[in-house]
């Protein structure tokens, strides 16, 4: 009704009288719904024929009136004293519709619009509502089905719409009809509600699905619990490789030790053999403190063994007058048996 009065104050503005005027040249509908279109005109008439594409669907005649062809198409009357005007409506529009709308007013120019006819699907979001620990991130799928043309997807976040940029959306045909998948990643920093919209320019109001997005704090005992657990192991291997360690400097050291003292034996036992090769041979005047006599075993001053008789000596007093305490050596004389005297010398400590 109100393109009708839009229509015949287009006519009186522009004063155009004798031409047919159709509104709207455009007319985008969905799919079960309602089409229509506005002829006026200044003139009398007296024959009116409306075409959908390049079937006549309905006839009027200023005489006898409307000549319907099909219940789907009629006609409403709105003329005045001074415009005519008639409103064509298509019921129940189906895709197939879609094409060139036409009026024709006797000998006049033929008028033609364009009709366009939609078809809106359905949306979900996938898997309803979700919950993700605080500061990571939650990929939220929407899916619109059964759409025609492709359609448009929105993401509201809090009440914000996101900009197109921050999703990704992807569309195929099938049967005619188009199904889009759109994903959003969403951070999770606090709990918000996030709706998901599609639509279709025939649609007033965008059709919508919206979920719930929990966030939940960060829960740091699993995290301190791992670092533990790897902490105590880098421990207890730190602790298996310093014994390990020890251990082994230990046999080293022994090992070490063992070889010294086996070679410090070895140059012992050297030694020991070469003393021995060096020894000399005994000293025959060597007496024993307080021994005054010598037996037939032992040797003689010439190094002869006695065998015949007792050697008797005397050891004059060492300590006398001419001798000193520090330790210096002196000589005297002794008279053997056999008459030979024979110096020796001695050294007092």
């Amino acid at each position: 009704m109100a393109s009708v009065f839009f229509t015949l104050l287009l006519l009186y503005a522009t004063g155009v009288s004798g031409v047919p005027q159709l509104e709207p040249l455009n007319v985008t509908v969905l799919r079960g719904s309602e089409a229509r279109f506005n002829i006026s005109l200044s003139e009398a008439w007296y024959s009116m024929s409306w075409m959908l594409k390049t079937v006549l669907v309905l006839t009027i005649n200023s005489g006898t009136g409307v000549s319907e062809h099909n219940p789907r198409f009629s006609v409403k009357n709105y003329s005045s004293a001074d415009i005519y005007c008639w409103e064509f409506i298509i019921r129940d529009v189906w895709r197939n519709d879609s094409g060139d709308v036409s009026c024709g007013v006797q000998e006049k120019p033929t008028q033609t619009a364009q009709l366009f006819v939609q078809e809106s699907g359905t949306v979900r979001i996938v898997g309803g509502n979700m919950t993700v620990a605080q500061g990571h991130q939650a990929i939220v799928q929407c899916e619109a089905s059964g759409w025609f043309p492709k359609p448009t997807v929105n993401w509201v976040v809090d009440g914000v719409v996101v900009d197109q940029n921050s999703y990704n959306s992807s569309s195929e045909a099938m049967d005619s009809l188009y199904n889009s998948i759109s994903l959003l990643t969403v951070r999770g920093v606090n709990s918000v509600q996030v709706k998901c919209l599609a639509s279709v320019s025939a649609l007033t109001t965008p059709l919508s699905s919206s979920i719930y997005l929990v966030v939940e704090p960060q829960d740091w005992t699993v995290l301190i619990a791992v670092v533990c657990s790897i902490g105590g192991f880098a421990l207890l291997v730190l602790l298996i490789l310093g014994i390990v360690f020890c251990c082994k400097r230990r046999k080293e050291a022994k090992s070490s030790y063992q070889k010294e003292m086996g070679r410090t034996r070895s140059q012992i036992e050297m030694s020991g053999g070469a003393v021995g090769q060096r020894q000399g041979k005994e000293n025959p005047a060597y007496v024993i403190d307080g021994q005054t006599s010598v037996t037939h075993s032992e040797f003689n001053d010439s190094g002869y063994i006695q065998t015949n008789y007792t050697k008797h000596f005397e050891i004059p007093d060492l300590v006398n007058g001419n001798q000193t305490a520090n330790g210096h050596a002196s000589a005297y004389n002794i008279l053997g048996v056999t008459g030979v005297r024979k110096h020796r010398h001695v050294t007092i400590v």
